[in-house]
C-alpha cells in the first residue's frame, strides 16, 4: 500500500485537527505525519494566545492532548521553519506538507500617532501575559489611564487583564514575571472604544458579563451610547447573543458607581482619529470621532471631535498572518492564496504539494468549529492529490531525524511536552496553582529533553 508522509508546521488546534482528521478519513494508503512547530511546547494559541483567567477555553487543550496521546503523530517542537527547515528540505522527505501557522501579528492601524512611544499590539500584551518564550520577560505598565482599541474578545482580554487586581489572577497559571509586573502596575483607569453602537459588538456575551465580575473595579457606560436606532433594534429582537449584551449592559447602567478603586469604561461609536504625543513622543491622549448610525448598520461620522487623556494605548484590531519562506502569500490579507486549503501561486495556479489550512489559510477569524470545517477542507483535496504529490528523494521517518540531528536543532518531542508539562504543574502545586509556565526558551528545552 503507498505511504503518505505528510509534514504539517504548526502545532495549534489547526494543525492537531488537520492531522487527526487525515488520520480517520477513508483513503486508499498509508500516513505517517510529523507535525514541527517553532515553539518548545504544542498547542499554539490556545496556550499563548487566551488569557491565564480562561480555564474553560483552556480545556481545548484536553481534546488536543488526547489526539497527541495516541502516539501516531510525531511532534518536533523547538525547530523554525525558514531557518531549521526549509521547503526544499520537506519536498526531500516528504509528500506534502500543510501550513497551519495561524496569524500571532498584530493588524495594523492606520492613524497619526500609532508608533508613539506607549502605543503598542494587543498581540504582543498577550503574548506577554501568557508567557511566550520570544516576548521580552518585562512589560512598560506605567499609564494611570489608558486606551484599548477594539470591540472583539480580545480588546476585552487585553482591558481585563490591565483592569482586574492581581492578585486576583493568582490561582491561574499566571507566569511568574507577569504577577510581579503587573503588581507594580498604577493603573486606576480603562478606556475600550468601538467604532459602532453596543448592538454590534463583535466581543461575545460571556466575555463581556466576566468584565462586570471584576473585584473592585466598576463598569462605566455612556447613556447617549444607548439610543438605538432601528437597525440596533431588529438585531436586538432577533439575535439571541445581542439579547444578552443588552442585558448585560442595562445592568451596568442601572449600578452605581464611584467606590471601586479602578475604572473600566465602554466608549461606542468612536471612530479612531489619531494618538496624541507630548513633547517627548510620549502617548498623551486618544482623539476619535463622534459616529452615529447609519441606518443601513453601520456608522457614519458626525464631526464631533473628542479627546481623552491616556499615557498607553493598545490597538486590538485583529490580528495578522506572516509570510513563510518560499511560500505565496497574500500581504493585503495575510494569509496563503488558497483554494479550499490547496495553495495558489501568483498567476492562480495551485502549487502541488502545499496546502493551509487555519487562520493561514481563511484569515483571523471564526472559532474553534470554523477550524475543524477548514481541515476537512484541505484535508479533502490532499487526499485527492494522490497524483500531484511530491517525490521525496528520502522519505524514511528517520532521516529527518537525521537532518535535524546533523544541524545541531534542539527539537523537543512529545515525551518532551509530558515532561514540561509534570514540571509546569509541579511548579504551581505548592501555592495550589493550575500550573506555573516556564518562560524562558532555554528553560523550557532543557526541562523537554531531560537536560
Amino acid at each position: 500500500m503507498p505511504k503518505l508522509r505528510l509534514a504539517v508546521i504548526g502545532a495549534g488546534p489547526a494543525g492537531i485537527y488537520a492531522s487527526d482528521i487525515l488520520l480517520k478519513h477513508e483513503r486508499a494508503f498509508d500516513v505517517s505525519i510529523d507535525l514541527f512547530d517553532h515553539l518548545p511546547a504544542p498547542y499554539g494559541l490556545v496556550r499563548y494566545g487566551v488569557a491565564p483567567d480562561h480555564p474553560r477555553i483552556k480545556g481545548i487543550i484536553n481534546a488536543l492532548r488526547d489526539v497527541l496521546d495516541r502516539g501516531d503523530i510525531r511532534i518536533f517542537g523547538n525547530v523554525r521553519f525558514g531557518v531549521d527547515i526549509t521547503l526544499d528540505d520537506l519536498k526531500k522527505h516528504y509528500n506534502a506538507v500543510i501550513f497551519a501557522t495561524g496569524a500571532v501579528k498584530d493588524a495594523p492601524l492606520d492613524i497619526p500617532g500609532i508608533d508613539l512611544d506607549g502605543s503598542y499590539g494587543a498581540a504582543e500584551f498577550v503574548s506577554w501575559f501568557d508567557g511566550h518564550p520570544d516576548v521580552p520577560r518585562e512589560w512598560p505598565l506605567e499609564a494611570q489611564s489608558l486606551a484599548v482599541i477594539g470591540n472583539g474578545n480580545v480588546a476585552l482580554d487585553v482591558a481585563r487583564m490591565l483592569a482586574k487586581h492581581p492578585e486576583d489572577l493568582l490561582p491561574t497559571e499566571i507566569p511568574a514575571n507577569v504577577y510581579e509586573g503587573l503588581k507594580k502596575s498604577p493603573i486606576t483607569d480603562v478606556h475600550v472604544f468601538g467604532r459602532r453602537g453596543p448592538m454590534q459588538v463583535k466581543f461575545t456575551p460571556l466575555e463581556l458579563r466576566e468584565l462586570g465580575e471584576l473585584r473592585d473595579v466598576d463598569m462605566i457606560v455612556h447613556e447617549e451610547d444607548f439610543d438605538y436606532d432601528e437597525a440596533s433594534e431588529a438585531a436586538l429582537k432577533t439575535n439571541k447573543q445581542v439579547m444578552v449584551i443588552d442585558k448585560v449592559l442595562k445592568q451596568w447602567r442601572a449600578r452605581s458607581v464611584g467606590e471601586a478603586s479602578r475604572r473600566l469604561h465602554l466608549h461606542f461609536f468612536a471612530k479612531p482619529l489619531e494618538v496624541v504625543g507630548d513633547d517627548s513622543g510620549r502617548v498623551s491622549a486618544f482623539r476619535y470621532e463622534r459616529t452615529e448610525p447609519d441606518g443601513e448598520g453601520g456608522v457614519r461620522g458626525t464631526g464631533e471631535i473628542r479627546e481623552v487623556p491616556i499615557q498607553a494605548l493598545y490597538r486590538a484590531v485583529g490580528y495578522f498572518g506572516s509570510q513563510l519562506d518560499g511560500v505565496p502569500f497574500d500581504a493585503e490579507r495575510g494569509v496563503i492564496p488558497n483554494h479550499e486549503g490547496q495553495a495558489l501561486n501568483e498567476h492562480n495556479e495551485i502549487v502541488p504539494g502545499v496546502y493551509a489550512t487555519g487562520w493561514i489559510k481563511r484569515g483571523p477569524v471564526g472559532l474553534i468549529g470554523h477550524t475543524k470545517s477548514d481541515a476537512m477542507e484541505t484535508v479533502s483535496h490532499l487526499v485527492n492529490d494522490q497524483a500531484s504529490w511530491w517525490t521525496p528523494e528520502s522519505p524514511s521517518e528517520e532521516s529527518v531525524v537525521e537532518l535535524l540531528d546533523a544541524r545541531g536543532i534542539q527539537y523537543t518531542d512529545l515525551d518532551g511536552w509530558h515532561r514540561l508539562d509534570e514540571h509546569e504543574i509541579a511548579l504551581g502545586a505548592p501555592q495550589e496553582r493550575a500550573r506555573i509556565k516556564v518562560v524562558p526558551r532555554d528553560e523550557m528545552v532543557k526541562v523537554s529533553r531531560g537536560e
